[in-house]
């Protein structure tokens, strides 16, 4: 598994609109069920427009149907689908991990959180984990495909370091926080590379860009 290389587009006003309108609706009328959300209460909305706007750019990117609404719907449970893609005789689950990070000049030794109970949940049928990550740029906000990781890798062993609940961590700026659950980082290195095509090429501000 080798990230050659992963690419920015160009996130529109109108992406950002609808996936709003779905967070806002989702907050009035679904309670909070996750557990980053209850104990982060005040970044709810935050995360779940992060989580919503790049499933949104997941599928207009890939041709894909539009979510129909924003994570912690009570009928909106995917069991770790969030898209399914059918190649050539084969049809692969995505779950797709969005986050939002200052800038996207990225790292070999950067990280990608997965939450352990997802990854170990018996009824998931996740095949794929997709790495979206977005950031702001001269008013405008930017999407970078990292890439996608297969889930029974990580369940293997192959990749991936597993921590303990309560398990304290230093990020890049030399700050800290901790896990409120097991969870697992995977190396940005160990991320797959992101699929492309002639269309996508076109997107408006759309660049090749490698970790460093």
């Amino acid at each position: 598994m080798k990230n050659e290389f992963y690419f920015q587009i160009l996130v529109s006003e109108e992406q950002k609109k609808y996936a709003q309108e779905l967070v806002d609706y989702s907050l009035k009328n679904h309670p909070i069920s996750n557990i980053w959300d209850s104990k982060k209460k005040d970044q709810t909305a935050k995360l779940r427009f992060t989580g919503t706007l790049g499933e949104i750019i997941f599928a207009d990117t890939y041709k894909l149907k539009r979510p129909t609404r924003s994570f912690g719907a009570i009928d909106g449970q995917d069991f770790g689908k969030d898209f399914e893609i059918k190649f050539k005789d084969r049809t692969m689950n995505f779950d797709l991990k969005t986050m939002h990070r200052k800038s996207n000049k990225f790292y070999q030794n950067y990280v990608l959180n997965i939450p352990a109970r997802n990854i170990k949940r018996v009824d998931s049928i996740t095949d794929f984990y997709f790495c979206i990550s977005l950031h702001e740029s001269d008013n405008k906000t930017i999407a970078s495909f990292l890439g996608y990781i297969p889930k029974h890798v990580i369940l293997k062993n192959k990749i991936g370091i597993l921590y303990k609940k309560g398990t304290i961590r230093t990020r890049a700026d030399k700050t800290n926080f901790e896990f409120f659950e097991d969870t697992y980082e995977v190396f940005f290195k160990n991320i797959t590379t992101p699929f492309t095509s002639p269309r996508i090429r076109k997107f408006v501000d759309f660049k090749i860009l490698k970790l460093k």
